[in-house]
C-alpha cells in the first residue's frame, strides 16, 4: 500500500479537525482561538491541494473530502462565529439568527464548484476561504479590540453582522469571475492581479500597523480588497 496516497487525504482531515475545534472555541466564546484555528484550516486547504498535485494522487474521494471539511471550517464555523459575536455583544434578538445562512450558502457555494468545470483555475463568486476569513477577522476583531472604531460600532448596530453575513452569502453564490492564488503550470507566478493583491496586502499590513488596530484586520482589510479588485477587474472585463 502506497502511504503517498494518503497524504492529502491526511491534511484535509486536519483541515477538518481544526473547524471542528475552532467550533468548540466559539461555543466557550474564545472567538481569538477560533479564528487561529479557522486559518490554520485554510493553511491545511491549501496544502491539501498542493499536495496532491506534487504526488500525482489526486482522487474523486479527496475532493468530496476537500468540500465536507470545508463546509465545517468556512461555512459552519464562521456562521457560527457571527451570532457568537452578536450573543457576546448583547445582541440576542430574531437578527442574531440570520449569520447562520452564510452555513447554508457556504455548502451550496462548494457543491456547485464540485460540479462546475468553468472553476478550473480560477473561480465564479467569493471561495469560501475567503468568506470565512472576513467573517472571522471581522469577529475577532470585535471582540479582541472592541474600542476600535470598527469594532465599537458593529457592537452598537444590531443589524451590521447580519448583513455582512447576507452580503457574504450572495457574493459565494454569485457568477463573478474571482483569481484564485494558485498557479498553473506554465503561467507566470506573479500576473498583473495577483500582483495587485500583494500591494493592497502590503497596504492592509501598513494600515493595520498605522491605526494601532489588533492583527486580525490585517486579514480583514486584505480580503475586502479582494472582493473589490476582482470587482473592478470584472466591470473592466480584465
Amino acid at each position: 500500500m502506497q502511504i503517498k496516497k494518503h497524504i492529502p487525504n491526511t491534511i484535509t482531515a486536519m483541515n477538518l479537525l481544526s473547524g471542528v475545534v475552532a467550533v468548540i472555541f466559539t461555543a466557550e466564546g474564545r472567538l481569538d482561538l477560533a479564528f487561529c484555528l479557522m486559518l490554520l484550516a485554510a493553511f491545511f486547504d491549501f496544502c491539501d491541494g498542493l499536495a496532491a498535485r506534487l504526488l500525482h494522487v489526486s482522487s474523486e474521494v479527496g475532493k468530496e473530502l476537500d468540500s465536507l471539511s470545508d463546509v465545517v471550517s468556512f461555512g459552519v464555523l464562521p456562521a457560527l462565529m457571527l451570532r457568537e459575536t452578536m450573543v457576546l455583544s448583547g445582541m440576542t434578538c430574531w437578527l442574531s439568527w440570520v449569520p447562520l445562512v452564510l452555513a447554508a450558502f457556504s455548502a451550496i457555494r462548494l457543491a456547485r464548484f464540485n460540479v462546475d468545470d468553468r472553476q478550473g483555475s480560477s473561480f465564479l463568486g467569493l471561495p469560501t476561504p475567503a468568506s470565512a476569513i472576513i467573517a472571522g477577522s471581522l469577529c475577532c476583531l470585535v471582540t479582541a479590540d472592541p474600542d476600535f472604531a470598527l469594532s465599537a460600532w458593529i457592537r452598537s448596530t444590531c443589524w451590521a453582522l447580519p448583513a455582512v453575513a447576507v452580503a457574504l452569502s450572495l457574493l459565494l453564490v454569485c457568477e463573478m469571475p474571482m483569481f484564485a492564488m494558485k498557479v498553473k503550470k506554465g503561467s507566470a507566478i506573479l500576473d498583473m492581479k495577483r500582483t495587485s493583491f500583494l500591494t493592497l496586502c502590503a497596504l492592509s499590513l501598513l494600515l493595520t500597523l498605522l491605526l494601532g488596530a489588533h492583527w486580525s484586520l490585517f486579514p480583514l482589510l486584505s480580503f475586502v480588497f479582494y472582493i473589490l479588485l476582482n470587482a473592478i477587474f470584472a466591470a473592466f472585463k480584465l
